[in-house]
């Protein structure tokens, strides 16, 4: 999200408005005439997506991010709804939206999650122009290129390239639980970009940008993820996350030695929440050793394996139970207890509601 004010002072006294396109052959341009960089294919996916992002106007909206009750932000459609951060939105008593054809159009706030930090608009009136984008189905693939559209900095309709850089990040959520399986990007994004796409070569949205996290790196919201929760939020007005209520520790090499484990792999479980579904299930840490002068926590189960797929890591752990669990279901958990695999049942509920500051 963007203070309003920042927009302001960067663009020498105004917002931009989304303006004509200056066409050409080999390049592109963003809604103030800045040239795009890039080849004919960068050209031809920003023309063919471009009616579909938004900026996100709010206002009456509380925090130490926004000054004045107003702050901008991104979106795009989705099935003519309109799919932008929770953060952007979230706390307004307005929301208007300005496409490409530079008319504003009031919309509602259909569903918001905070744990994903997802949102979804409505809006009466979408321009014939915007068709809507499509989450892509094949999973991310490092090195791909990826291009990232929306309004940075207040600077409406602007196209930045780079690659995905990573994959299964976790992000902070202000819930307290961590945003799974989110793509890492260099793809430039700026304050303004949040919620806007973050689409491959074929158009399709890989992610939801999630900005402000680093200078140099971006991070989204993974399609994978973001269909999950943007489906419900239109069904239902929110979104159930699955919830074991478990506590774990990454295995590295200290943890491993501390528990006489084979190889440092899979995650420690360090607490179990009281009446979780994990409670009496998940064997939590019960002691604790010195290894190398740095205290480490023995005694709990390790998890190894969730079903057929193995857990190296949290981040794994976290994005297996996001994109392939839901709340109800009773999941298989392999887990190393006392030197021995073994296999224990977990029947997954939905995450319980959290207090914010």
């Amino acid at each position: 999200m963007l203070r309003t004010s920042a927009a302001a002072a960067i663009l020498g006294g105004g917002v931009a408005t989304a303006g004509a396109q200056d066409d050409g052959a080999d390049t592109g341009a963003d809604g103030n005439g800045i040239e795009v960089e890039g080849d004919g294919r960068y050209t031809e996916i920003y023309e063919e997506t471009i009616d579909d992002v938004v900026l996100v106007n709010v206002f009456g909206v509380e925090g130490p991010m926004q000054e004045n009750g107003s702050g901008l932000g991104s979106g795009f459609v989705v099935d003519d709804y309109v799919v932008t951060n929770n953060h952007v939105v979230a706390t307004a008593d307005e929301v208007e939206l300005q496409f490409r054809d530079e008319q504003w159009r009031a919309a509602e706030v259909v569903g918001t999650d905070l744990h994903s930090d997802l949102a979804v608009l409505e809006v009466d009136d979408v321009p014939d122009a915007a068709d809507g984008l499509s989450f892509a189905t094949d999973e991310p693939e490092i090195g791909a290129e990826v291009l990232a559209l929306g309004n940075p900095l207040g600077l409406d309709a602007s196209i930045s390239q780079g690659i995905i850089s990573g994959v299964d990040r976790s992000l902070p959520s202000p819930g307290g639980f961590s945003i799974p399986a989110a793509i890492q990007t260099d793809a430039p994004v700026n304050p303004g970009n949040s919620g806007g796409p973050l689409v491959d070569l074929d158009g399709d949205v890989v992610g939801v940008v999630f900005a402000g996290a680093g200078q140099t790196i971006g991070f989204a919201i993974s399609a994978a993820l973001a269909d999950r929760v943007v489906s419900a939020l239109v069904e239902d007005g929110e979104y159930e996350h699955p919830y074991m209520g478990v506590s774990v520790l990454p295995v590295g090499p200290l943890v491993a030695e501390a528990n006489d484990l084979e190889e440092p792999r899979g995650v420690l479980v360090t607490d179990v929440e009281p009446d979780a579904p994990a409670a009496d299930v998940l064997q939590p840490a019960d002691g604790g050793a010195t290894v190398d002068g740095d205290f480490v926590p023995v005694g709990g189960d390790v998890i190894v394996a969730i079903g057929d797929t193995e857990i190296p890591n949290q981040d794994q752990l976290s994005a297996v139970l996001a994109l392939e669990t839901s709340p109800g279901d009773t999941i298989e958990v392999e887990v190393v207890r006392d030197g021995e695999r073994e296999t224990v049942d977990v029947t997954l509920e939905p995450r319980p509601d959290v207090d914010l500051p």
